[in-house]
């Protein structure tokens, strides 16, 4: 079954997460994906191992990293730095609707692959920038990473244990979210001139910041502070704007208990064998909670350290009050639920190595999801490209390789 995007045609000159994530989500979709890498190293994140998926000798053979986040795409190796490069890449986004780069601001406009160069020659592409900073501003020409972004986005200042407390250290989350959030929201962008384009027949420019972005997904931590003032601050696995939320230990481990309404709290309290709590007026509301936080939250612990984990956890959903465990990363894989879904695909790695993956959250009734292809290896589909795309002869190619201007797979 055909893809929803499988009449688009995406020109990749991004690399590591924030693009190739965006990138992705559109070949999952359906879109042809041509990755544009530089001869012999390729991306970055080929090299960003252990772990390696391993070859059918024992070798180390593809970066986890890399394979995580480049499925759905072609491979063609092009020396942007030199102007025969920088004419095929010009030839091949004469023929695409979407470009995605993530150089710095004005990064490509030396070779003459900037949005301004490019709409001269194709005004109807569809051109979205991946930058830190963004492409206006006084950090505009700063080099932007996730971690720089969780930073001063302000997410860090949020997470991890509260102030006072041990391992008390602004800390970053366990995954790239700047990068993924911005992955994200650069589709969404891209999926929106897409429609435009199909309205009007014109192009646009996307300008998409990893630190805006990030700004951004601090929703109610962000909005809390413009309302009222308060600068909010680390509280562990709690949430600021509901009580009892987050992390509770009982005899055997601990469970997470999200309870978003006040009849929730009262069933909470039935099962704790502690019904009264739900009437008292510090606890009887969420506001009540909240402004009570250490209390509500004293009055608890005691309760859930008398019971089990998995004890605990069936008698709370029994009386729909939200609960769940906390799993390692290899446990998540067991989970029934998550074995049901089947969200772990086997694939071909590339080179004929076989791989597990964790395929792309969506499921769409008309337009699903199956194509799986291995993420290509390096310079995979320059010969393909240059001769079914633009025409050339095995000869010029054969010329261009010798002249390291393009790469052969490698």
């Amino acid at each position: 079954m055909a893809g929803s995007l499988d009449h688009i045609k995406v020109l990749d000159l991004s690399r590591v997460l924030a693009g190739p994530w965006a990138t992705q989500i559109l070949g999952d979709l359906g879109a042809e994906v041509i990755k544009i890498e530089r001869p012999i190293t390729g991306d970055d994140t080929r090299g960003w191992g252990p772990p390696y998926i391993k070859d059918a000798q024992g070798h180390d053979a593809a970066a986890a990293y890399y394979v995580m986040t480049n499925r759905n795409k072609k491979s063609i190796a092009i020396d942007i730095a030199m102007p025969e490069g920088q004419d095929i890449v010009r030839n091949l986004i004469a023929q695409s609707d979407v470009v995605v780069e993530n150089y710095k601001a004005d990064g490509l406009k030396k070779y003459g692959l900037d949005y301004d160069s490019i709409k001269k020659l194709h005004p109807g592409i569809v051109y979205c920038s991946i930058t830190g900073f963004g492409q206006t501003g006084p950090y505009a020409h700063k080099p932007g990473y996730d971690l720089i972004a969780q930073a001063m986005a302000g997410l860090m200042s949020v997470t991890g244990n509260p102030p006072g407390t041990p391992g008390d250290d602004p800390m970053k989350v366990g995954v790239g979210v700047s990068d993924l959030f911005t992955g994200l929201y650069a589709t969404v962008g891209i999926l929106a001139a897409l429609r435009h384009k199909e309205k009007t027949g014109e192009g646009q420019h996307i300008d998409v910041a990893l630190l805006d972005t990030t700004i951004a997904m601090m929703t109610n931590m962000a909005q809390n502070f413009l309302v009222s003032g308060q600068v909010p601050t680390r509280i562990g696995s709690a949430h600021v704007n509901i009580v009892p939320f987050g992390t509770f230990e009982v005899q055997d481990g601990h469970i997470i208990v999200t309870v978003g309404n006040d009849t929730q709290f009262r069933r909470l309290c039935q099962v704790l064998g502690a019904p009264h709590l739900a009437d008292d007026s510090r606890f009887h509301t969420n506001s009540a909670r909240v402004t009570h936080r250490a209390k509500t939250n004293a009055a608890l612990k005691p309760l859930f350290m008398q019971h089990k984990q998995l004890e605990l956890i069936a008698a709370l959903e029994a009386a729909l009050v939200p609960v769940g465990p906390i799993y390692t990363v290899d446990q998540v894989f067991e989970d029934p639920q998550v074995k049901a879904r089947n969200i772990v695909k086997h694939t071909d790695a590339g080179g004929g190595i076989q791989a597990q993956i964790v395929r792309n959250p969506l499921v769409m009734s008309g337009t699903p999801i199956e194509r799986i292809q291995a993420p290509p290896m390096l310079g995979e589909h320059t010969t393909d490209i240059l001769s079914r795309l633009l025409s050339l002869s095995p000869e010029a190619i054969a010329d261009l390789t010798a002249r390291g201007i393009v790469g052969d797979k490698t």
